[in-house]
C-alpha cells in the first residue's frame, strides 16, 4: 500500500451525479487509465445505549482493498484493525451498542490504474439517497505523503481541473509520517461526516 489522498468533486450545476461521474470516468481513460475493476467503502455507525456513560459511538468500516479486515473507528479518534469477526461481536453486544437506521454511508465505483497510481471514483450515498462524488488516488511506491504530495495533486487536477490545492485536512497533520490503511479510514470518516452533516439534495 502506499499514499491515499481523498477529494470532493464538485458536481457542475449542470450535471447530475451521474454525469459528473461518467465524465471524470472519461478523463481518466483519456489519460490512459485502465479499469480495473470495483471498490466500496461502507460504514455504518453504532451508539452506546441510553444507559452507558459516557454515550460514544463506534464506526464500523469496511474496504473492499481490505477485505477481510473490519475497522472500528470511535468519536474520540482512535481506530481499530480487527478482522472481519469484529461484525458479528457487535451484533452480541446489541444492547450496548445499537446501529442508527438511516445513517449507513458508502461510496464506490470504479477502480482504475495509470502507472503508479490507482484511482477510485466513489458516488457516495446514504441509503437510496445520492449525495456527492469522492476520488480516491494512490501512489503506490511511496508511505510517505509530503514525498509524493505533488505527484498526487498533479495527477488530481488532470482530470479533476483546479479544484485540488491542498492534502485533506487529516493528511496534512500526517505529511511526515509513515502512511498507513488507518489513514484511509481516518479520510474517507472526514468526508462522511461532512456528507451526513449536509442537507440532503446539497452536492
Amino acid at each position: 500500500m502506499g499514499v491515499v489522498s481523498i477529494h470532493q468533486f464538485p458536481i457542475p450545476e449542470d450535471k447530475s451525479g451521474q454525469q459528473a461521474a461518467e465524465m471524470l470516468q472519461k478523463r481518466l481513460e483519456t489519460l490512459g487509465a485502465v479499469k480495473t475493476g470495483t471498490f466500496c467503502v461502507e460504514c455504518e455507525t453504532y451508539y452506546a445505549a441510553a444507559h452507558i456513560n459516557p454515550n460514544r459511538a463506534v464506526n464500523i468500516i469496511h474496504n473492499s482493498e481490505h477485505p477481510v479486515t473490519t475497522f472500528a473507528l470511535l468519536d474520540t479518534g482512535t481506530c481499530l484493525m480487527a478482522d472481519s469477526q469484529l461484525d458479528m461481536l457487535m451484533v452480541k453486544m446489541a444492547g450496548i451498542y445499537i446501529p442508527k437506521k438511516a445513517t449507513k454511508i458508502e461510496s464506490k465505483g470504479p477502480r482504475y490504474e495509470i502507472r503508479d497510481f490507482v484511482i477510485k471514483l466513489g458516488s457516495v450515498s446514504i441509503g437510496p439517497s445520492f449525495r456527492g462524488i469522492l476520488v480516491e488516488v494512490e501512489y503506490t511506491p511511496s508511505v510517505v505523503p509530503l514525498s509524493c504530495w505533488d505527484l498526487i495533486r498533479e495527477l488530481l487536477q488532470g482530470f479533476m481541473g483546479n479544484n485540488v490545492h491542498s492534502p485533506s485536512q487529516y493528511l496534512q497533520g500526517k505529511m511526515n509520517e509513515v502512511y498507513t490503511p488507518i489513514d484511509t479510514v481516518q479520510q474517507y470518516m472526514e468526508h462522511f461526516n461532512a456528507f451526513r452533516k449536509a442537507p440532503s439534495g446539497v452536492r
